[in-house]
């Protein structure tokens, strides 16, 4: 099996203020995906990125977010192990995100060789 991640993306929309009901419902919908993949053996991690972050340039220079020039917002990640992208990209179809115009990158996650590694850890 491979491993993937699903990089969740949407819209910013500074004006979207969901009442806690709608809150509840999406957060159901995002337990349940997620519980899904879990129980069929594919959940590897996941979690939710902050708002707050920065971009650090070549020459050194960052600049803070949130980035109010964005029109979309990374809001998170999960990695999941599958045969193929065919099949990570079946279970990406099935996202919450999709539901408000949202999309999911997939990426597969490349295994560094042991003996980099090793190098790697003695540095």
């Amino acid at each position: 099996m491979k491993e993937f991640m699903m990089i969740f993306r949407s819209e910013a929309d500074p004006n979207y203020q969901p009442t806690p009901e709608e809150m509840q419902s999406t957060i159901k919908e995002w337990q349940d995906w997620i519980g899904g993949i879990a129980a069929q053996g594919k959940f590897i991690a996941t979690n939710q990125l902050g708002f707050n972050g920065r971009v650090v340039k070549a020459d050194s220079s960052f600049t803070d977010g949130p980035y109010t020039e964005m029109k979309e917002i990374v809001g998170g990640y999960l990695i999941a192990k599958c045969e193929n992208l065919d099949e990570i990209t079946a279970i990406a179809k099935e996202c919450p995100t999709l539901k408000i115009n949202g999309n999911v990158e997939i990426r597969e996650i490349i295994e560094i060789p042991q003996d980099v590694k090793t190098m790697l850890e003695t540095h």
